[in-house]
């Protein structure tokens, strides 16, 4: 099974992977990543804190443009992709497996993610 099987995208081009301790990896889409062209910087936050649904977690910046990063989910940020502040064209070159950005513990409940999509139809959507 690929990872874009198991994975929920939302409409602002992040996605949530549930991870099998019930953790979260939280990514951007492949489709985000191809419209930002080559990245060149990343913030990221720091372990330990805490977003609501909706809330601006990370900004990216590309050649073409700087853009926020949204929490698909309510969550607590418990790792961070380090890596990726130090080389951030990773993204670029695999933004699920290599390039996810934040790892959390979900805060809210099951309903935050009712609106999320399968990438199957993430992709229908952006057609």
């Amino acid at each position: 099974m690929s990872i874009t099987e198991k994975i929920l995208c939302s409409k602002s081009h992040e996605y949530i992977l549930k991870n099998e301790d019930d953790t979260y990896t939280v990514g951007l889409t492949d489709y985000a990543v191809e419209q930002l062209g080559d990245i060149v910087f990343l913030e990221l936050p720091e372990t330990g804190n805490e977003f609501k649904k909706g809330e601006t977690f990370a900004t990216v910046e590309s050649v073409k443009a700087a853009s926020e990063i949204y929490m698909p989910i309510s969550g607590k940020v418990i790792e961070v992709n380090e890596s990726l502040v130090d080389a951030p064209e990773t993204l670029n070159e695999d933004s699920y497996e290599k390039g996810w950005l934040v790892k959390i513990e979900a805060t809210g409940d099951e309903a935050e993610q009712n609106d999320l999509l399968e990438y199957e139809d993430y992709k229908e959507e952006l057609e």
